[in-house]
């Protein structure tokens, strides 16, 4: 046994994936996040349960504004930060990141509600999405939202005859793909070409120029997302660089500079503690930025434009927790060959299947991109040799996997509590009813105290959604069924 997988670091509870406050307490040894037993949340409001420790997130949104915001200072310039509002959104957490100054991203008209129903300054919402409907592109409008990113040819005619009939001039970036590839899994890189997102970046000017030509159009830019959970700069470097590199095409298509660059984000965190070590610091990415913006500035000869950055789950992923409750358990021989194909599975012969309340349908990402995550014991210290686990859900489904790969303690056992670390964000936004299993409920803690900022789902309530007996629909008749409608501009 390495001294990495003593009992006394079983029961351990690393602060560089869980929140600053969580710690267990003096005299029960239980799990507490902002101040709190863990199984008195679970207690009060169910299991599963998310827990959001509102002092860590607004911490660390403090820490991502300042140092992108100082360092764009540094090189002459202002920076605008926005929280990634499909990481984790609803009416509080928007409140939050509002008073703390950051703007938010939205990318649908749901989130656009939220933001709104939030009191967030329409003027600091930007709209992303690549299939804004016309009703939604019309609220936004209406709704006075600062920058609607614009993906492809077809929006720029809707936002522009959107514009026009409500007498507004609405501020654009438009969505480019520099062809770098962020290193994270595919479906986090969205900058390579073969991909929903984006234009190429060989089109943007001849898009800028259709730009240009609605006097209900404000340019004001290029945005590009080159991916999410992304440890290293040298991608932001390479991407900065090529979307600069076109600065003065663009500019003389509008007689003048333009005046601002999203650069998206998507700044990695560690969720285990082996990652903790590479997750990166941000004063150090925003650093290496605004030295790479300034230098690609100089090398092209355009002034330093306003800078914009996504930063992504970096800001609410370490703040959130989900606490569970063990089911059953189950021993599993590993052959030989099972144990050597994975290193980390070798030196046991078993593996222990804890089998958890809730399941894919709270944390999909496991399922959806192999994500790693970190589980502890939470209602109890335990002195039991560690034993090779892996947390898995309720569902029917044999890739239901919570944590793949974790040591737990060996007497881990039926109505235990389990605590899984960095659950903030796209955990929640991502549940769903598979198996019919409500969703869970969002509880913040902050010293001492719990309150509820999202209401969890009951079977009851999902079965009052399942309709029976409604009124028959059909449609009416149409004189010519066959003909094709016009193509929607």
């Amino acid at each position: 046994m390495t001294e990495q997988t003593q009992p006394a670091a079983l029961n351990a509870i690393d602060t560089r994936v869980f929140p600053p406050s969580a710690r267990r307490g003096n005299q029960c040894r239980e799990l507490k996040i902002g101040e709190i037993r863990a199984t008195d949340l679970t207690a009060q409001f169910g299991s599963p349960l998310y827990v959001i420790d509102e002092d860590a997130a607004r911490s660390k949104a403090r820490e991502v504004r300042d140092a992108l915001r100082s360092e764009a200072e540094r090189i002459g310039t202002t920076a605008t930060v926005y929280y990634a509002g499909k990481a984790f959104l609803c009416v509080e957490v928007a409140e939050w990141m509002a008073e703390e100054g950051l703007a938010i991203d939205v990318a649908s008209g749901g989130e656009l509600a939220v933001a709104l129903a939030a009191g967030v300054k329409p003027e600091t919402i930007g709209f992303h999405g690549n299939n804004k409907s016309i009703s939604e592109i019309e609220r936004a409008v209406a709704a006075g939202v600062g920058t609607i990113i614009i993906d492809s040819a077809i929006e720029i005619e809707r936002i522009a005859s959107v514009a026009t009939a409500q007498g507004r001039v609405q501020r654009v970036r438009l969505r480019v793909n520099s062809g770098v590839h962020a290193s994270t899994h595919d479906f986090l890189a969205t900058s390579h070409e073969d991909q929903k997102f984006g234009n190429p970046l060989a089109d943007a000017p001849k898009l800028v120029a259709q730009i240009l030509g609605h006097d209900s159009l404000d340019f004001v830019g290029l945005h590009c997302h080159i991916g999410s959970q992304i440890f290293a700069t040298e991608g932001f470097r390479e991407s900065a660089r090529r979307l600069l590199g076109v600065y003065p095409e663009l500019a003389k298509l509008a007689g003048r500079d333009i005046p601002e660059l999203n650069l998206g984000g998507g700044f990695g965190i560690a969720y285990t503690p082996a990652q903790a070590d590479e997750a990166p610091e941000v004063s150090r990415i925003a650093r290496e930025l605004a030295d790479i913006v300034a230098a690609s500035c100089e090398e092209f000869g355009v002034p330093v434009p306003k800078l914009a950055f996504e930063p992504g789950r970096s800001v609410i992923g370490q703040a959130g927790v989900t606490l569970y409750t063990v089911g059953t358990t189950k021993s599993v021989q590993l052959a030989g060959s099972d144990a050597a194909a994975d290193p980390a599975d070798l030196g046991f012969g078993e593996r222990l299947y804890v089998s958890v309340d809730g399941g894919m349908s709270d944390n999909a990402r496991p399922a959806l991109y192999g994500a790693d995550y970190h589980v502890v014991l939470a209602n109890r210290e335990s002195s039991a040799a560690p034993a090779l686990a892996r947390v898995v859900g309720k569902h029917c489904e044999s890739g239901d996997i919570v944590v793949p790969r974790d040591l737990l303690p060996g007497d881990v056992r039926p109505g235990d509590t389990l605590a899984v670390a960095t659950t903030g964000a796209y955990c929640w936004s991502l549940a769903s009813n598979y198996n019919y299993v409500p969703r869970p409920p969002v509880v913040a803690v902050t010293n001492g105290t719990a309150r509820l900022i999202v209401e969890g789902e009951t079977e009851e309530q999902l079965l009052a959604k399942s309709v029976s007996g409604a009124t028959p629909w059909s449609p009416a008749p149409r004189a010519a069924a066959c003909e094709i409608p016009p193509a929607a501009h």
